[in-house]
C-alpha cells in the first residue's frame, strides 16, 4: 500500500480551505493547507457572514474571537424596495440572531489560526504549480514556497478551495452544471462617519445596494448594476456609485457627508455555476465548487457550510465508516439540496427583472405585521428556509384566497398584454 505524507492537502487557505482544514484536524486527520497569499491579507469579498454561518462559527468556538476583534453584530435591518420600506430583525437560528460583516484581513486570519491550533500545517506564500497523479488518481501537489525550491507533497485526498478560478477544478476538468451567465457588476468601498442603525438593503430598477457596519468603525457600502453597463460604469466609478446611492433614501446624503476610507473595488467577474465537487483523489469546496452572484451576500456562509459538509464526508470516507466515493457523492447531494434554492433566488435577483405581481402583493401584505417582516428578512439571511417561505401554502397564509386571486388576475393580464404586443 502506498504511503502518504498527509491524509488531506487543501489548496487555498481562506474561508473554505481554512475551515475545512480546522475541522479535519480536529477530527484527527493529518492536514496540510497551502495558499499563495500570506496572512493577514485582503481579498474581494461579500463581507457578510449570514446567520447560519455565524451559528457555525459559534459552534466551532470562533464567534467570540470575531466579536473580541471589534466586529459589530447586525441585528436590525432596513429593507427598502422603493414602494415599500420594512424594518425588522432576523429570527433566531440555532441560538444566533445576528449577522457579521468582518474584514477579510480579520476573518481569514482567525480561521487559519484555528486550523493551526487544531494541528493542521499551514504554509503561506506557497504556490502550487501542478497536481501529482498516480494510477489515474490525484495523489498530491508540486509547488514551492516564495523564493524556495520546488517540493512535492502527497496525500490520500487533495481538496481544491482555491476560488472561482480554481486551478484544482480546471486541472481535473470538474464538470459545470446549472450554469448561468454573469449578469451584474459589483462595486464597494468603505466609509468613515456614515450613521446607520443596522444593515440596509435597497432594491431599485436596475440597481441594488447594501450598507453594513464592519471593523474599525467603518461602513461597507456595495452597489450592483447590470453587467451590460460595465463599460459605462468604469468611466466614472465614483460618479455612478454615488448616483445609485442618491436613489436610496438619504443614503447618498449620508455618504457625501462622510469620508471614503479606501479605494473602490469593482469587478465584472461574477460567474454562477455548480461544479461536480469530487473525483478520484480530489474534492472541491467554496467557490471552487459552487459560485453565485454576490447580490445576496451568501459566499462566506456557503463556504462555511460546504467546509462542514465536506469535512464530515472526508472524515467518514478516510476513517473507514463509509466508502470515500459514496461519502463524497453524499456531500454533493447535501450541498446541492442545501444551497440550490438560494442559488436560484440569487440568480433571479441578479437578473434585475421587474418585480412580479406576486412579489409586490407579498411585500404589501407584510405592512404592520412585524413577525412576518422578520421572517421575510430571515430569507435573505438564510435563517428562514427559502423553499418553505416561497411555497404556495405560505403564500395562501400571508395573502389569503382573495390576494392570490388578485395575483392570478394580474399575472394573466401581463401575459395577455405581452401576447397582444407580440402580434
Amino acid at each position: 500500500m502506498a504511503t502518504h505524507g498527509f491524509d488531506v492537502i487543501i489548496v487555498g487557505a481562506r474561508v473554505a480551505g481554512a475551515a475545512t482544514a480546522m475541522l479535519l484536524a480536529r477530527a484527527g486527520l493529518r492536514v496540510l493547507a497551502v495558499d499563495r497569499a500570506t496572512f493577514p491579507s485582503d481579498t474581494l469579498s461579500t463581507h457578510q457572514i449570514q446567520v447560519p454561518g455565524v451559528a457555525r462559527l459559534n459552534r466551532w468556538g470562533l464567534l467570540d474571537r470575531l466579536s473580541a476583534a471589534g466586529t459589530p453584530p447586525t441585528r436590525r435591518v432596513r429593507f427598502d424596495a422603493g414602494h415599500i420600506v420594512l424594518h425588522g430583525q432576523f429570527p433566531p437560528y440555532d441560538g444566533v440572531d445576528a449577522l457579521y460583516s468582518p474584514r477579510r484581513t480579520l476573518l481569514d486570519s482567525i480561521l487559519i489560526d484555528a486550523a493551526r491550533a487544531a494541528g493542521a500545517e499551514v504554509r503561506e506564500g506557497f504556490s502550487v504549480q501542478e497536481l501529482v497523479w498516480a494510477q489515474g488518481r490525484v495523489a498530491g501537489i508540486r509547488g514551492h514556497q516564495r523564493g524556495g525550491r520546488p517540493t512535492t507533497e502527497t496525500a490520500r485526498l487533495v481538496v481544491g478551495a482555491d476560488g472561482k478560478r480554481s486551478m484544482v477544478a480546471a486541472t481535473v476538468a470538474a464538470r459545470r452544471y446549472r450554469q448561468r451567465p454573469a449578469s451584474t457588476l459589483a462595486c464597494y468601498t468603505y466609509w468613515s462617519g456614515v450613521p446607520t442603525a443596522g444593515g440596509e438593503l435597497y432594491q431599485r430598477p436596475g440597481r441594488a445596494a447594501a450598507a453594513f457596519p464592519t471593523n474599525d468603525d467603518l461602513t461597507m457600502i456595495y452597489v450592483a448594476a447590470p453587467l451590460t453597463e460595465f463599460e459605462t460604469f468604469r468611466t466614472d466609478i465614483e460618479g455612478h456609485y454615488l448616483k445609485t446611492l442618491d436613489s436610496c433614501g438619504d443614503l447618498g446624503d449620508r455618504v457625501r457627508e462622510a469620508k471614503r476610507a479606501e479605494r473602490f473595488r469593482t469587478t465584472p467577474d461574477l460567474p454562477n455555476a455548480f461544479r461536480v465537487p469530487y473525483g478520484p483523489g480530489w474534492a472541491l469546496a467554496g467557490d471552487a465548487g459552487l459560485v453565485m452572484d454576490p447580490i445576496t451576500a451568501q459566499g462566506i456562509g456557503n463556504a462555511l457550510c460546504q467546509a462542514e459538509m465536506l469535512a464530515e464526508a472526508i472524515t467518514a470516507g478516510l476513517g473507514g465508516t463509509r466508502p470515500l466515493h459514496a461519502a463524497l457523492a453524499g456531500y454533493q447531494r447535501r450541498r446541492d439540496a442545501a444551497l440550490g434554492p438560494m442559488y436560484d433566488f440569487t440568480t433571479d435577483l441578479a437578473a434585475f427583472r421587474p418585480p412580479r405581481p406576486a412579489d409586490q402583493q407579498l411585500l404589501a401584505s407584510l405592512h404592520g405585521r412585524q413577525a412576518e417582516i422578520d421572517r421575510f428578512l430571515g430569507v435573505f439571511a438564510g435563517a428562514t428556509p427559502l423553499k418553505q417561505y416561497r411555497s404556495p401554502r405560505n403564500a395562501l397564509r400571508l395573502l389569503g384566497a382573495r390576494g392570490l386571486a388578485k395575483i392570478a388576475a394580474a399575472t394573466l393580464g401581463q401575459a395577455l398584454r405581452r401576447s397582444t404586443a407580440g402580434r
